[in-house]
């Protein structure tokens, strides 16, 4: 007994629990300062939690009269993590923590089998380390889910192919299924590769892989579309109407909104309260949070909002913020407790005052013009929500985009190279494949296209480079790995077709023959690794030189300093933990530090991101996305509102989603997340506040609507005056007429 458990102790990898330990300070450390987070799927999360029908569609309200635009998978384990441990600022989090530590894990489980732990660890660790993996961990955003559920079903399929168990494939591809249910087609990116892994690895004749690939693209199909279809085969007068959609349908929402829009621009729902970006942006910022609405010109480009602007940060609250306030003393809904005294969120001010330190792209004590990439503006420590630089083939490693993800994509790239040579076999077929080379290709076949797509997209936000984390990770870990075994390993004919499981039988007169290939591949691989270190380092560089002009030039010297390092040892006793602490140390402090800076600052915002403007940014959390309820208004209402079923009607769900967090009742939000969703005809909404389950409607940013609701709203509605709804809300959003502001007009409903 005593013996089992030590061979069990001797076989955990430590370095893997150190990194596994330093994920979960990463992505856990300070997620009780979130606030709400992302209120929007924050008041998702309340609202489902109250309601069996809420909690299948994805509802916005609990009366479910609109859905968030993105399928409920992912929320659903947010809303489970609610009903284990009650509403607090961290628990609506704690599901992305859960998810990006697997992830970690996930990584190192899918390299280990193929290149060995050094390998494997260095994958989980570069992993762990990316800036933008942090950030999106420490949200309720999907993206850490989704990506958890791709490794999984990339997992899954490998031990499909490993252990000749073909019916895993089925539940590899239905795991894809379930990741379209998350965040729809951007799911669907990884499956290239892995149609095209499952040909090359499988070691099955062409009939039964065709047949298995069948079978999995209809276990694909049915994962895929059972909950779109249950959705829009119900009568959508006893379902909730489809955010962001056009039509009230899933399908239109996954292959418009969440589709080709994304590819092309946005084409629907622009020019309301959060217009989005659309094709002729290129990159620059389109939404302003809360406030008046930033105007388009004919050509799509949007200018200046009108009214108040911000001077560039809000001032830091003294103490805690009051009642309602995100990460104040917020009740949760429905119940009479209280979210810790220790969550303090830092919330925007009424007063704006020029931070001390960095916002948006500038040196520190400077103030910005936009987010790290320098131009195109917005609010938040990160620069502007669409603020992903020009489209084209180096889009990626622009700084508005690879501050967040591409700090190791040089290494990644060549990388590749290194290590696919290293497998190289002259008289090996050009389309034959070993064990390795098919893992190569994988990850390889995944970062083609999410580099290809977001490197064209028009309409999409910085965190979703989260996609491309994984295939940078593994490349420059696999790079390294392959690098240093080259060196180390005594290339004899027996270790060369160790890892290709004796699939070559090479003969006695290829020896001389192999033994030659494997010294050429280790000098060819030396300059490959110095010309890598050398690239890598100096985009760093490129990158830390807005914040840091010193950390530029330390760069550029150990990259210089370790390749000449890698050069000049080449045809010396090779050195391995000396090279390798070299190439760690000079290629991940910059980026180590990027990544701790969410942590740091406490950072879990609607739109995650990572960078030393973060650590001098009074205003965390209160940027887009985090509007407060005005707690007189509620009083107001709760008193006059009867039996009514909604609190009362607005435009958009930003402003709604305080209220219903705070509240736990519904708000109906007419024109969905954007303002601008068709989701109630004049006449039915006329109906509803005939039959009393409307009284009240609060309009924000009101710049000249021309919606029919709002029409009527303005010409028969009863203003309630301001003295009795209005005062100081509990932490105002920071431009007038915003979600929550005292600017906004309250209006009283009624139909004779």
């Amino acid at each position: 007994m005593k013996q089992k458990m030590r061979e069990k102790i001797k076989k955990i990898d430590y370095w893997l629990v150190a990194i596994l330990i330093l994920a979960a300070f990463l992505y856990g450390w300070n997620i009780w300062k979130a606030g709400y987070a992302n209120q929007f799927y924050t008041a998702a999360i309340v609202s489902m939690s109250k309601s069996w029908k809420a909690f299948w569609y994805g509802s916005f309200d609990p009366a479910s009269f609109i859905t968030v635009d993105k399928p409920p998978v992912a929320l659903w384990f947010m809303v489970i993590c609610v009903k284990i441990f009650g509403f607090h600022s961290w628990s609506i989090v704690l599901s992305s923590v859960l998810f990006g530590i697997g992830s970690v894990f996930l990584m190192y489980k899918l390299i280990k089998p193929y290149f060995g732990r050094l390998a494997a660890n260095l994958g989980a660790l570069f992993m762990t380390l990316t800036p933008i993996v942090v950030a999106n961990s420490r949200t309720n955003n999907m993206d850490a889910t989704l990506v958890f559920f791709l490794l999984l079903a990339g997992y899954v399929l490998h031990k499909s192919i490993q252990k000749h168990k073909p019916l895993l494939v089925l539940v590899s591809f239905a795991l894809i299924g379930i990741a379209f249910n998350i965040k729809m087609l951007q799911a669907f990116m990884v499956l290239p590769t892995m149609y095209f892994f499952y040909f090359i690895a499988s070691k099955q004749n062409w009939k039964k892989k065709s047949l298995w690939t069948i079978a999995a693209t209809a276990s694909l199909a049915v994962f895929t579309l059972a909950w779109p279809l249950a959705v829009d085969s119900t009568s959508k007068s006893s379902r909730p109407y489809i955010g962001s959609s056009t039509n009230n349908s899933v399908l239109n929402l996954a292959f418009g909104y969440n589709g080709t829009e994304r590819l092309l621009g946005q084409s629907t729902g622009t020019g309301g309260a959060f217009p989005g970006m659309n094709s002729k942006n290129k990159g620059k910022a389109g939404n302003m949070p809360g406030g008046n609405k930033p105007s388009q010109s004919k050509n799509g480009n949007m200018k200046k909002p009108s009214g108040t602007k911000p001077s560039g940060s809000m001032k830091k609250p003294s103490g805690q913020i009051g009642q309602g306030g995100p990460g104040g003393n917020n009740q949760a809904p429905g119940k009479n407790q209280k979210i810790a005294n220790s969550t303090k969120t830092k919330q925007p001010s009424n007063s704006m005052k020029k931070p001390s330190g960095k916002m948006g792209g500038q040196k520190p004590g400077k103030m910005g013009k936009g987010g790290p990439g320098g131009k195109g503006g917005g609010q938040g420590a990160g620069g502007g929500i669409f603020n992903v630089g020009k489209a084209g083939p180096f889009r990626i490693f622009q700084t508005a985009l690879g501050q967040q993800v591409s700090w190791l994509l040089p290494l990644s790239l060549i990388g590749f190279v290194i290590a696919y040579f290293n497998e190289w076999r002259k008289k090996r077929k050009w389309f034959k494949f070993n064990k390795r080379q098919t893992h190569l290709l994988y990850w390889f076949g995944w970062l083609v296209p999410v580099y290809g797509f977001f490197s064209m997209a028009q309409f999409f936000h910085p965190y979703y480079m989260i996609m491309i984390a994984p295939p940078i990770a593994a490349l420059a870990a696999i790079g390294i790995a392959s690098f240093v075994e080259n060196k180390t390993k005594k290339k004899k004919v027996e270790e060369l077709a160790e890892h290709d499981s004796k699939e070559e039988n090479l003969a006695n007169d290829d020896v001389v023959e192999v033994e030659k290939e494997a010294k050429f591949a280790s000098k060819v691989n030396t300059y490959l690794m110095a010309v890598a270190v050398l690239a890598t380092a100096g985009l760093q560089a490129w990158y830390v030189y807005e914040y840091y002009s010193w950390a530029t030039y330390l760069l550029i010297i150990a990259g210089l300093a370790v390749a000449a390092y890698i050069v000049l040892s080449a045809n010396k006793k090779f050195n391995k933990k000396a090279s390798l602490s070299a190439i760690l140390v000079t290629l991940l402090l910059a980026p180590g530090f990027w990544s701790l800076t969410p942590t740091l600052s406490g950072e879990s915002a609607a739109i995650p991101t990572s960078g030393p403007s973060l650590l001098s940014s009074n205003n965390v959390n209160g940027s887009f996305g985090s509007g407060s309820a005005n707690t007189k208004m509620i009083s107001y209402l709760e008193k006059h509102n009867g039996n009514a079923t909604y609190l009362f009607a607005t435009m958009d769900s930003n402003t709604a989603a305080p209220y219903i967090i705070k509240t736990g009742k519904a708000v109906m939000t007419i024109g969905g997340y954007n303002g601008t969703d068709n989701a109630i005809s004049l006449k039915k909404f006329k109906q509803l506040v005939k039959a009393g389950k409307v009284k009240y409607f609060y309009l924000t940013n009101d710049n000249g609507n021309n919606n029919a609701i709002v029409k009527w709203v303005k010409k028969y509605g009863t203003k309630v005056s301001l003295s009795k709804y209005g005062g100081n809300s509990t932490s105002s959003h920071a431009m007038s007429g915003g979600p929550g502001n005292s600017n906004g007009t309250l209006y009283k409903l009624s139909v004779k």
